[in-house]
């Protein structure tokens, strides 16, 4: 059943991130790609007693109309993540590499980021390019046209000022398993997700916890301990982080003062004995998606104080894991293990309708980012996949 929203609660179902085949590792950042031998959940349930809309499949309205316009190769590792930062689009591989490709001829651009650990997330904010990789660290580029160097390297998270003003009190320890400890500041394994908003950085880790880092000076602020199992997705939106886990539930975090510490909004709940991958949530802060490794996708509708959340929308998405979601206007895109990409419209109760679906890569979609198109209207969208490639699709309205 759905609860749509509950006070925190412990629960000891465990999933593992993505795929429902392993946990990922705790060996302090060592854990091992698992997405890279991706497989079908099989904890898949059909779920019968719902009290919201259900769409089981749904006819795909209109013709195939989409345009695939590149495929764009280079990446030596399957791609991870994708960003765009102003002409560029920026794609993040398992390989240890960050491609920069320029628009509009989609051309390689430069690289950057090689040697510094399997790169799990990137976001770009303003003239900045934060990046999470499997070494448990965030590191922060500035992007200026005036370098020769046009992606520059400016500092790591945990800042050396932070690790030092803290490590020499035991206090600031933290048992991460056993005979082990680290710093509060420190992730304990790989940074899976990265969200920016109103001056601050979010991080999501394996490591179950959720950081905090202030934008101006890079200095962690929280450490949270947020799910019982992987953080898998973060998405930050009118004051409020969500943060999807492998534990099954999408939880709502915020603030009551601006100098407040962030505490509990509400905890979002899916089907049981799955593990929720993504979470996207639309402009105004109303409507969140959840993508769940059954394939599903699920919406909650939140009240107009944000502050309480109930289930509107649950809809058979992929027959396999849904890995990643993005929104663009009255889109909503999934991306999957069974290797589609699903286009949906969104309606204003928080249906969705499928628009098309659109196949092309030969492996398990893991990350989308959608632009609008200026001229001609609709959208472009790109996809990264464990099949090294990104692809460059044109969506009309």
């Amino acid at each position: 059943m759905f609860r749509s929203i509950s006070p925190p609660v412990q629960d000891s179902t465990f999933s593992s991130p993505l795929f429902c085949s392993s946990s990922p590792s705790s060996s302090g950042g060592s854990g091992s790609d698992s997405d890279e031998s991706p497989e079908s959940s099989s904890r898949y349930k059909e779920h019968q007693d719902l009290n919201l809309i259900k769409v089981s499949r749904m006819p795909i309205s209109g013709s195939q109309s989409y345009k695939s316009l590149a495929v764009l190769s280079g990446h030596v590792g399957s791609v991870s993540s994708l960003a765009l930062c102003g002409e560029f689009i920026l794609s993040a591989s398992q390989g240890r590499d960050i491609i920069v490709w320029q628009q509009p001829d989609l051309r390689q651009f430069t690289k950057f980021g090689q040697g510094d650990g399997s790169v799990k997330a990137l976001i770009s904010a303003g003239n900045k390019v934060f990046t999470a990789h499997q070494d448990s660290r965030i590191r922060v580029w500035k992007v200026s046209r005036s370098s020769e160097n046009v992606f520059r390297l400016v500092d790591t998270l945990p800042t050396r000022k932070d690790y030092l003003g803290k490590f020499m009190k035991q206090s600031n320890y933290v048992q991460t398993r056993r005979h082990h400890k680290c710093l509060w500041i420190e992730h304990a394994d790989s940074i899976s997700c990265l969200a920016v908003s109103n001056g601050l950085i979010y991080s999501g880790s394996w490591d179950k916890t959720l950081k905090v880092w202030r934008m101006s000076d890079f200095k962690c602020l929280e450490s949270i301990k947020a799910h019982d199992d992987a953080i898998n997705g973060l998405v930050a939106s009118n004051g409020i982080v969500y943060s999807s886990s492998a534990d099954g539930k999408i939880k709502a975090w915020g603030k009551n003062g601006k100098n407040s510490m962030h505490s509990l909004k509400g905890i979002l709940e899916g089907h049981k004995d799955i593990s929720l991958n993504s979470v996207v949530v639309t402009e105004d802060g109303r409507l969140v998606y959840g993508g769940g490794s059954d394939g599903f996708v699920v919406g909650w509708l939140a009240n107009k104080d944000l502050n309480s959340w109930k289930a509107v929308i649950e809809v058979k998405a992929h027959e396999s894991s849904v890995l990643c979601m993005c929104l663009m206007g009255e889109f909503l895109c999934s991306g999957s293990a069974d290797r589609s990409i699903c286009i949906w419209k969104r309606e204003i109760n928080g249906g969705l309708f499928r628009h098309m679906v659109i196949k092309g890569h030969e492996g398990p979609v893991k990350c989308l980012q959608a632009s609008q198109v200026k001229v001609g209207g609709g959208l472009m969208l790109y996809s990264g996949s464990l099949d090294k490639t990104i692809r460059v699709w044109w969506i009309p309205n």
